[in-house]
C-alpha cells in the first residue's frame, strides 16, 4: 500500500510497453495510480492495452528514431519513472551475422535505450528513477546471439556509467536481467528454433528453461516486481546495479 501511494499520478513511461514485460509493467503501474505512457511501433497492439486501464495511453514512437523520441519527451513534458524497455532479438552464427543485422540490434537495443535515456534525464524530476531492461545476455554470453549480447553488455555499461554521473543527483539508474521470459519474444525464438531444426515446440521450450536453475521460464510478473520496488520509497541507495532475475542462472 505505501508502494501504491508513492507512485499515484507519477507520469511513467514505458517503450515498447506494448506485449510482455512492458505491457505487464505498464498495467501494474497503472493499477498503483501512475499516469503511464506506452510507447512502440504497433498503434494497434498499444491500443489494445490502453483500452484496460484509464491511467494508459500510447504514443507510436520507433525508439531508433532520434527525432521522434525528442519530439515524445518535449510532449510529455516532466516525468518520474523512465523505462527503457523496448527490445528485440535476432539469432545466427557470428560468420553468418550480416552487417545489417548487427546494426539492427545494436540500433534498438542499445541506441534505442541511449535515447531513451538521454531524453529521460533532461525531464526527469526530482527524486526520478530510470530502469534498462536488459537481460541476462548483459552479463554473460550465448551461442549464435552475439549482437544481442554486445548491445545488452553496452546497455549495463551504459547504466552504470550514467549511474555513477548522476549520483549526487537525487535520481537512480539500474538495469533489469532477466533471463529467459514468458513473452512473445520468447515465443518467436521457439518459433525460429523449430522451423530451423525441426525440434517440437516443447523440445525447444525445455531448451529455455534449462538455462534456469529453477527448471522454468522466469515469468513477466517477477520482473515488474523489481521494477516497482526499484521505484518505491527504500529504494534511493539502489543505483548503477545490474540485477540478475534468473533463477541463480547468472
Amino acid at each position: 500500500m505505501s508502494q501504491a501511494k508513492h507512485l499515484h499520478g507519477k507520469r511513467v513511461v514505458i517503450t515498447g510497453g506494448g506485449s510482455g514485460i512492458g505491457a505487464d509493467m505498464a498495467l501494474a503501474f497503472a493499477r498503483a495510480g501512475a499516469n503511464v505512457t506506452i510507447t512502440g511501433r504497433r498503434q494497434e497492439v498499444l491500443e489494445a492495452l490502453a483500452r484496460k486501464h484509464d491511467g494508459l495511453s500510447y504514443n507510436v514512437v520507433d525508439v531508433t528514431d532520434e527525432a521522434a523520441m525528442v519530439a515524445l519527451f518535449e510532449t510529455l513534458g516532466s516525468v518520474d519513472i523512465v523505462i527503457a524497455n523496448a527490445g528485440a532479438a535476432e539469432s545466427a552464427p557470428l560468420a553468418k551475422t550480416s552487417f545489417e543485422q548487427w546494426q539492427r540490434m545494436l540500433d534498438v537495443n542499445l541506441s534505442g535505450v541511449f535515447l531513451t535515456l538521454r531524453e529521460g534525464l533532461k525531464r526527469l524530476n526530482d527524486g526520478g528513477r530510470m530502469i534498462a531492461v536488459a537481460s541476462t545476455a548483459g552479463l554473460k554470453g550465448y551461442a549464435y546471439v552475439g549482437a544481442y549480447c554486445a548491445a545488452k553488455h553496452g546497455v549495463v555499461g551504459l547504466v552504470r556509467a550514467l549511474a555513477a554521473e548522476t549520483a549526487a543527483r537525487n535520481m537512480t539508474i539500474n538495469a533489469l536481467c532477466p533471463g529467459f521470459t514468458d513473452t512473445p519474444l520468447l515465443a518467436a525464438s521457439v518459433d525460429t528454433i523449430v522451423t530451423k531444426t525441426g525440434q517440437s515446440a516443447e523440445q525447444a521450450t525445455a531448451h529455455f528453461q534449462s538455462t534456469n536453475p529453477t527448471g522454468r521460464l522466469v515469468m513477466p510478473a517477477e520482473v515488474t516486481a523489481t521494477a516497482l520496488w526499484l521505484c518505491g520509497p527504500n529504494s534511493g541507495a539502489i543505483t548503477g546495479q545490474a540485477i540478475s532475475i534468473s533463477g541463480g542462472e547468472v
